[in-house]
C-alpha cells in the first residue's frame, strides 16, 4: 500500500472522529501558535528598537567622564583630539544636562535642557523644521537662545508660533530660534520633548565648568570600533583610570540589545515548546487508543497479506497527518494573532517570517512522526491470530 492510499485512509479516520481529532491537535495548535506569536513579536520589537537606535546614528559614540583628582577633559581638548583623528572622527559635542523648571507665560513644568555645540545636529541626525539650530557664534557669545522640540512648541506656544518667543529655564529667559522636526507624536518624555541650548550657556546656568558627557560621531560604521579604541587610549592618558570613564558606541548597544532579545526569545520559545511536547504526548496517547480499537482490523489486514511495514506506515502517516493539520491551523492562528498584537501593542505591522513558518511546520510534522512511531510499531508487531480473536 502506497503513501497516497495511507494518506487517504488517515484523512478518512480523522474525519470520522472530528472532535477527538481536534482535541488531539489542540496541543500542537497551541504550541505552534505560541511559537509563531512569540517569535514574530520579539522579532518586531527587536527591529523597532534597532530602527530607533539607527535613527540616532549607528556610528555615534557616547563618552562619560568622572573627574578624578582634578583630572578632566575640557571641550577644547576634546576638539583638538578629534582634529588629530580626522580619519576616524567627524564630529564632537559636549552634552551638558540642565535640570529645573521650564516656564513660558503662565505655563510651567519640571524639565531639562541639554547644552550642546553646533555639531550636535549632525551627531544625533536632527532636522530643523522652523528657524535654525545652534551656531558657533552662539557658543562663543554664550547666547541665551534655545532650540526646542514639537512637544514644547505645542505645550507652551502653539503650532508654528514659537520662534522669537521666550522660554525660561530656572528663571533665565531664552529666545526660541528653532523648532525641530516631529519624530514621536510630540509626546511628553519622547524624542520631541527636548530643549537644546549652547553648552557654554549650560555651563553658566549650572554654575560649574565640568563637562562629563561628550557625543562623538565616527566617520562611518566601519570605523566605530577603531574610533572607540583611540578615544579610550586618549582618556586613559588624561584620566589614568578606566573606572572613571566609559566609552560606548551605539553599534555596541545595538549588538548587546540584539543578543539580549535573542536570548529572551529562545527562553520564551522553549517555554512555548512545552505545549508541543504535551501535544506530542496527546497524539501518542490517542494513537495507542486507536491501535487498541482497531486491533481486529489490523488482524484482518495482516491475514490478507499486509506486511509490518505497511501497518507501520499507515499509523505513522495518520499520526503525522493529525500533527500536520494541527500545525497548519496553529500557523494560521498564530500569524493572525501576531499581526493583531503587533498593531495593538507595538503599533507596527508584524508578519511572521517564512523561516519561522517553515520551522514550525517541520516541527509539527516531526512531532507527529516521532510520537506516532511507538503506537505504529505496536500495531505492526501484533500477532494476526491474536488480533483476529480480539473483541
Amino acid at each position: 500500500m502506497g503513501f497516497g492510499k495511507c494518506f487517504k485512509m488517515a484523512i478518512s479516520t480523522i474525519w470520522a472522529s472530528k472532535v477527538r481529532s481536534f482535541l488531539t491537535m489542540l496541543g500542537i495548535i497551541i504550541g505552534i501558535a505560541a511559537v509563531i506569536i512569540l517569535v514574530s513579536l520579539m522579532g518586531g520589537l527587536t527591529q523597532q528598537l534597532t530602527d530607533m537606535f539607527a535613527e540616532i546614528g549607528t556610528n555615534t559614540i557616547q563618552v562619560s567622564i568622572t573627574p578624578r583628582n582634578g583630572k578632566k577633559v575640557e571641550p577644547d581638548e576634546m576638539y583638538k583630539f578629534a582634529e588629530e583623528n580626522k580619519g576616524l572622527i567627524n564630529d564632537v559635542s559636549p552634552d551638558i544636562p540642565v535640570s529645573g523648571t521650564v516656564k513660558a507665560g503662565t505655563e510651567n513644568e519640571k524639565g531639562k535642557a541639554e547644552g550642546v555645540s553646533e555639531r550636535f545636529l549632525n551627531i544625533k541626525i536632527l532636522n530643523v523644521e522652523q528657524g535654525r539650530f545652534i551656531q558657533y557664534s552662539d557658543i562663543v557669545n554664550k547666547s541665551n537662545i534655545c532650540v526646542i522640540g514639537t512637544y514644547q512648541e505645542q505645550k507652551f506656544f502653539g503650532k508654528g508660533s514659537a520662534l522669537g518667543k521666550k522660554l525660561k529655564i530656572n528663571g533665565t529667559p531664552l529666545t526660541v530660534v528653532g523648532v525641530l522636526e516631529e519624530k514621536e507624536d510630540s509626546a511628553s518624555g519622547s524624542g520631541d520633548d527636548v530643549i537644546y541650548i549652547p553648552y557654554t550657556t549650560a555651563i553658566r546656568l549650572n554654575g560649574n565648568g565640568i563637562v562629563s558627557i561628550y557625543g562623538v560621531n565616527a566617520v562611518d560604521e566601519d570605523h566605530v570600533e577603531e574610533a572607540t579604541s583611540v578615544i579610550k587610549q586618549f582618556l586613559n592618558k588624561k584620566i589614568g583610570d578606566d573606572d572613571y570613564y566609559q566609552v560606548i558606541s551605539m553599534k555596541e548597544m545595538i549588538d548587546q540589545m540584539s543578543t539580549m532579545m535573542n536570548s529572551m526569545q529562545t527562553v520564551l520559545v522553549c517555554i512555548a515548546g512545552i505545549s508541543l511536547l504535551v501535544g506530542g504526548i496527546g497524539i501518542m496517547n490517542i494513537m495507542l487508543v486507536s491501535v487498541t480499537e482497531r486491533t481486529r482490523e489490523i488482524g484482518i489486514r495482516k491475514s490478507l497479506g499486509a506486511k509490518q511495514k505497511n501497518i507501520m506506515m499507515q499509523f505513522v502517516i495518520e499520526a503525522g497527518t493529525v500533527s500536520c493539520i494541527g500545525g497548519v491551523i496553529g500557523i494560521i492562528f498564530g500569524a493572525l494573532v501576531a499581526v493583531a498584537a503587533g498593531k495593538l501593542l507595538l503599533d507596527a505591522t508584524i508578519a511572521p517570517s517564512v523561516t519561522s513558518i517553515i520551522v514550525a511546520f517541520s516541527v509539527s510534522v516531526a512531532i507527529g512522526i516521532g510520537f506516532g512511531y511507538l503506537p505504529a510499531k505496536k500495531a505492526a508487531q501484533l500477532n494476526p491470530i491474536d488480533a483476529l480473536r480480539y473483541d
